[in-house]
C-alpha cells in the first residue's frame, strides 16, 4: 500500500548531466539502467543537442524537479555550453532548494576539473573567445566547475566500471532512503511481469486502486509484489509492505498488529 501526495515537489529522484559523445553509450547508459532496476526515478536526456543549442525549458524544469543531480565529468564535458549551463542551473537549485549534487569523474581527474587543466582549459579558452562580449558567462562556468569539483563524489581512476556504477547506485539509494526488498537471486522473467502489474496500477491517477495477484502457493506472488513495490514506492510520500496478512490476521490481536505496522 502506498499513499500519494500532490504536495511532493520532486518529480524525479535523480537528474543525470553528462556529455553525450563521451558517455551516452557506455557509462551513463549503464548507470541509468542500474538506477532504473532499483526503481529510482531518473531523468536522462536522450536528445543530443547541436553545437550552440540552448537547453530547453523541459530540461530546466527537470533539474528543478530533481532531488539529486549527478554530474558526470568526462574529457569533453566542458566543450558543451549546454552542459555548462546545466551545471550552473544545478548549483542554483542546490542553493535554492537544497538539491543534493554528486559529481562523478569519469576518465578525468578531479584536480583537472578544479584547476581547469587539460581539455577543460582548452575548451574554456575557446568559450572565452566566442563569448568575449559576455565574458561573465564564462566566469560563471569556471566558478561552477571549481565549486562542484570540491564536493563529495566519485573518481573512477583505474577501477572496474561495473563496481564503480554499483557504488554510485548504493550511495544514491542511501541518500534517497530507499531500502529495496531482496527479491530473488535469479529473477528470470520478473521484469516483464513487474511491468504488467505497474501498467495496471495507473500510477498518478486519482483515487484508490487495488490489484490482486492470484495463484497457488509457491509460484512467486510475494516475490512479484516485492519487485513491484521496489519499483513504485519512491513515487509516494508514504509506503508500507505488509507480508503474511492472512496468517497474522488469524492470530490473537493479529489485526491490531497489522494496523500498527501500517500506521508506523
Amino acid at each position: 500500500m502506498a499513499l500519494s501526495s500532490e504536495s511532493n515537489k520532486w518529480k524525479y529522484d535523480v537528474f543525470l548531466s553528462f556529455r553525450g559523445v563521451d558517455t551516452r553509450r557506455n557509462f551513463t547508459s549503464h548507470l541509468y539502467h542500474a538506477l532504473f532496476q532499483k526503481g529510482v526515478n531518473t531523468f536522462i536526456d536522450y536528445k543530443e543537442l547541436e553545437k550552440g543549442e540552448q537547453i530547453s525549458p523541459s530540461i530546466l524544469r527537470a533539474i528543478e524537479g530533481s532531488r539529486i543531480s549527478v554530474i558526470i565529468f568526462s574529457e569533453n564535458y566542458a566543450s558543451s555550453t549546454s552542459c555548462l549551463d546545466e551545471l550552473t542551473k544545478i548549483l542554483e537549485c542546490r542553493d535554492s532548494t537544497g538539491q543534493l549534487v554528486l559529481p562523478v569523474f569519469y576518465n578525468v581527474n578531479p584536480f583537472q576539473v578544479r584547476g581547469q587543466h587539460g581539455s577543460f582549459a582548452e575548451y574554456l579558452a575557446k568559450h572565452e573567445e566566442k563569448f568575449r562580449d559576455d565574458i561573465n558567462k564564462v566566469k560563471r562556468w569556471r566558478a561552477a566547475l571549481y565549486q562542484v569539483s570540491t564536493l563529495y563524489g566519485w573518481h573512477l581512476g583505474e577501477g572496474q566500471e561495473s563496481k564503480f556504477v554499483q557504488r554510485i547506485v548504493e550511495e544514491i539509494m542511501n541518500k534517497l532512503n530507499l531500502i529495496p526488498f531482496n527479491v530473488a537471486k535469479h529473477p528470470v522473467g520478473l521484469d516483464s511481469l513487474t511491468d504488467d502489474i505497474k501498467s495496471l496500477l495507473d500510477i498518478g491517477s486519482n483515487g484508490v486502486l487495488a490489484v490482486g495477484i492470484y495463484g497457488i502457493g509457491g509460484i512467486g506472488k510475494t516475490t512479484l509484489a516485492k519487485a513491484v513495490y521496489n519499483h513504485i514506492a519512491h513515487q509516494f510520500e508514504g509506503s508500507a509492505f505488509l507480508a503474511n496478512v492472512r496468517e497474522i490476521s488469524t492470530q490473537s490481536h493479529g489485526l491490531v498488529q497489522l494496523q500498527e505496522a501500517l500506521l508506523s
